[in-house]
């Protein structure tokens, strides 16, 4: 059965559904008034044999009142709107709470390409991780991106984060994310960034402590070392 929402699976996924609900709601309750009065008008004033039409030069006070005070609640809903966007927006671009990992993420025509940190979990070092369109992390932890791009425009979207950040060439952006529920799901690029733009899809696991656990193990460079060197021996 397809799903009938998207999930939020971030700290801040539910700051932006709230914010996009508050928006949805006060424009939905000025766009019905709108068009119950448009139409209301409509019916009110339609042409009627022996009635000469009104000329309305817009300059009576009794007139302008239907634009002046609909424009000033207008502005009032503006306000609510425009505070909401801005805290949210702090929350998620330009507060940054401390992380417990970074990981890089590399945008280019076609692909992604994730650097994790190994089991010392810090980045650029000798154990590093790095995969293609599997972008690997672990519930309940803080982490910090690091998002350039190669070639073009790309942007990095997670729609379970609520999360669209674009790739800027010579350019490093750091964001967050704090995954909050364990699952696998989509990573998309929401910029057009060329031909093969509809196949740059990747795939996001978020894990539990002791899957990401394992799935470091199984990945880190020395073990798949190890792994090859045991091998040769045997041979």
């Amino acid at each position: 059965m397809p799903q009938l929402y998207l999930e939020a699976l971030s700290t801040y996924a539910r700051d932006v559904d709230n914010l996009i609900l508050l928006i949805a709601v006060l424009v939905g309750f000025w766009l019905v008034l709108c068009e119950g009065v448009f139409f209301y008008f409509i019916f009110r004033f339609r042409e009627k044999d022996g009635v000469r039409t009104e000329h309305i030069t817009g300059e009576n006070k009794r007139h302008k009142r239907w634009i002046s005070y609909p424009h000033i609640l207008v502005l009032v809903c503006d306000l609510f709107i425009l505070v909401g966007a801005v805290q949210v927006w702090y929350d998620i671009k330009q507060h940054l709470p401390e992380p417990h990992e970074t990981v890089r993420i590399v945008g280019q025509q076609w692909a992604w390409t994730f650097v994790h940190p190994g089991p010392d979990h810090v980045l650029d070092t000798a154990d590093d991780i790095t995969t293609v369109d599997e972008l690997h992390v672990e519930v309940g932890k803080v982490y910090h991106f690091k998002l350039e791009s190669r070639d073009v425009l790309h942007s990095f979207s997670v729609p379970v984060f609520r999360l669209k950040q674009d790739a800027i060439p010579g350019r490093i952006i750091t964001g967050w994310f704090e995954p909050t529920g364990v699952g696998e799901h989509d990573i998309q690029c929401a910029e057009i960034c060329g031909i093969g733009h509809g196949l740059m899809a990747a795939r996001i696991f978020i894990e539990s402590p002791e899957s990401h656990a394992a799935w470091m193990a199984e990945k880190s460079p020395f073990q798949l070392v190890a792994t090859a060197t045991a091998s040769t021996v045997e041979d």
